[in-house]
């Protein structure tokens, strides 16, 4: 053996490997000491709040709770994942005010005001119903494609699933929603004042790249979308927007769609009314008039003060909401000089939201807000601003705007452009009040 060898042999020899054993010895010495030193220096006396919760906090983590003491379910238990039972109160919600005592053509709101990021879980994305939910057998479902097309067909699932998928964030918004407040605050809720909307990742098809396939013929200029529940609700849609970004999904979240939610295929509409997103979808039409006579669209009109209606009215303008606080998140927890996160969701069917601002006193100033995680087209933005609680009263609101120009309007603009018998596409700012008590309240600021 060389010189050399010796030498490192002999180093190896010196260094102490220790087991796994040592290092917890080690470590539980370590972490006394570490307590020790803490109590060394903590304060030598203590009030009684103090000292409560001292003894509160120490019990929580020093000693063992239920469920760390007992075998948890296994993993054979639970084959389909659930929320926590603790998080039960977070669910759709609905009303005899919004169905009028008829559930199976009614609506169901989406708790935005308990949701994180942008993406909505499939339990809880809105549902708008006009007969109930069926269930299809996606084996028996079809998919007609006809009209002013070259080749007409009838699509199986699995034959629909052939052509080349894509996936989009997009969120989806009913353009009633916040249509009940147009002469004033309804609901001291943001879940019923703008849960009509949520937003997912879509998978399926661009129906462009089917209408490439089939060949679409030049004088046709819209598309009856008709689905296969029991009441064969229809939509008209003009080509320009079919040839742009709409889509036949089959996956919700990277999973099939719900039943609730259009199983197996529904037409995606992005950035467009909700009502347009047919669900179960069974039957493409293609003509060059639309198709009035067969559907509801005429219906969704936007009455204007002078006696007339705009009729064609799909895209969903820019807006926004603060979603914390709101009256189911107040600010009564806090203390003054607490820093706090004011939170909201932002959206714009015209593009991409470029920038949110965010007023403390009704719209008189405003300071702007940070936008946070993705900022993506047509899909939900949240934004955020850190704030030092005083415990004073606040009016607060949000003003969104984005990369189509557009910039939310205050509800005196609505009013001067439709008046308060407006039911769909409202987008004014929208005001939370907060009391010196952190309580907060559904507001209108009228300046």
């Amino acid at each position: 053996m060389s010189k050399r060898s010796e030498e490192l042999d002999a180093t190896r020899a010196d260094v102490h490997t220790p087991s796994r054993r040592d290092f917890f010895k080690k470590t539980a010495t370590l972490t006394a000491g570490a307590v020790a030193a803490a109590s060394v220096v903590a304060p030598v006396a203590l009030s009684a709040d103090e000292k409560k919760a001292k003894c509160d906090g120490d019990e929580k983590i020093v000693n063992l709770n239920p469920w760390e003491t007992k075998w948890g379910y296994p993993v054979s238990e639970k084959l389909y994942g659930q929320p926590s039972p603790f998080e039960r109160h977070v669910v759709r919600r609905t009303t005899p005010i919004l169905s009028s005592g008829n559930y199976r053509a009614s609506i169901a709101v989406a708790p935005i005001q308990d949701l994180h990021g942008i993406i909505t879980p499939n339990g809880l994305f809105f549902n708008r119903h006009h007969g109930g939910t069926p269930d299809i057998d996606p084996k028996q479902h079809r998919l007609m494609i006809h009209g002013l097309v070259e080749k007409p067909i009838v699509l199986t699932m699995d034959e629909l699933k052939r052509y080349p998928s894509v996936s989009r964030i997009h969120f989806v918004e009913c353009p009633a929603n916040g249509g009940p407040e147009w002469r004033g605050p309804q609901f001291n809720s943001i879940q019923f004042a703008k849960g009509f909307m949520s937003c997912a990742e879509w998978t399926g098809v661009y129906l462009k790249d089917i209408l490439k396939d089939i060949g679409l013929k030049p004088e046709a200029k819209w598309m009856l979308a008709e689905g296969g529940d029991s009441s064969h609700m229809g939509r008209t849609i003009p080509v320009d927007k079919v040839l742009d970004d709409v889509i036949i999904a089959w996956g919700q979240n990277g999973e099939a769609l719900r039943p609730e939610q259009g199983y197996p295929i529904r037409l995606l509409v992005p950035g467009w009314e909700a009502n347009l997103c047919v669900k179960w979808l069974r039957r493409l039409e293609f003509a060059k008039e639309p198709f009035y006579a067969k559907e509801e669209t005429s219906r969704y009109t936007a009455l204007r003060k002078d006696g007339k209606a705009i009729q064609h009215f799909y895209v969903n303008e820019v807006n926004s909401v603060i979603t914390n606080p709101c009256p189911e998140k107040p600010w009564t927890d806090l203390k003054k000089g607490d820093i706090v996160e004011i939170e909201g969701l932002a959206w714009s069917g015209h593009g991409t939201i470029t920038g949110v601002d965010i007023s403390f006193d009704g719209g008189k100033n405003w300071v702007e807000a940070s936008l946070k995680g993705l900022v993506l087209p047509k899909a939900w933005t949240r934004f955020s601003y850190i704030y030092k609680y005083e415990g004073k009263p606040l009016l607060l609101s949000s003003r969104a705007r984005d990369d189509a120009g557009f910039i939310q309007p205050t509800v005196m603009e609505e009013r001067k452009a439709v008046g308060v018998e407006g039911v769909y596409h409202r987008n004014g700012i929208h005001t939370w009040e907060v009391n010196e008590k952190g309580e907060v309240s559904n507001v209108q600021v009228l300046s």
